[in-house]
């Protein structure tokens, strides 16, 4: 299978999401939260299988910057600081084709450990609370 290599790359700073164009007419947009939680950085994806850490309060998190690594891959810098992931063309081939099936997953294991995409104020906690059943 041949790498799918986009011929123009987009960063639409008002909205946040960065689009890839491909020679066939295809593209794809992803959101900069999307971007972040799914970075195949070590800080999100960890040094091995079972050590991925479930990024949180990042809805608001914005694409700074954009730069071309060689002829593979792009390093996208976010304002949360994070600027540690290399997205490889394969990668975000990867991401462009399963991104409603990973965004479901994400938001699945957010609720699950009981997080939110949004930041809480340092000084406040937030729990959840069950209905009772009747």
């Amino acid at each position: 299978m041949q790498q799918k290599n986009p011929i123009e790359i987009k960063l639409r700073k008002q909205s946040g999401y960065l689009e890839l164009r491909y020679s066939d007419g295809s593209q794809v947009s992803f959101s900069a939260e999307f971007l972040r939680v799914y970075s195949p950085s070590a800080e999100v994806r960890g040094h091995g299988k079972g050590q991925e850490v479930l990024q949180t309060g990042k809805r608001h998190v914005k694409l700074e910057n954009i730069q071309s690594v060689g002829n593979y891959a792009l390093k996208l810098e976010f304002d949360d600081g994070h600027d540690t992931g290399i997205f490889s063309w394969n990668y975000l081939e990867t991401l462009g084709r399963d991104q409603k099936v990973l965004w479901n997953e994400y938001l699945l294991k957010l609720d699950a450990a009981g997080k939110s995409r949004d930041l809480s104020p340092p000084d406040t906690q937030v729990i959840k609370i069950k209905p009772l059943k009747k």
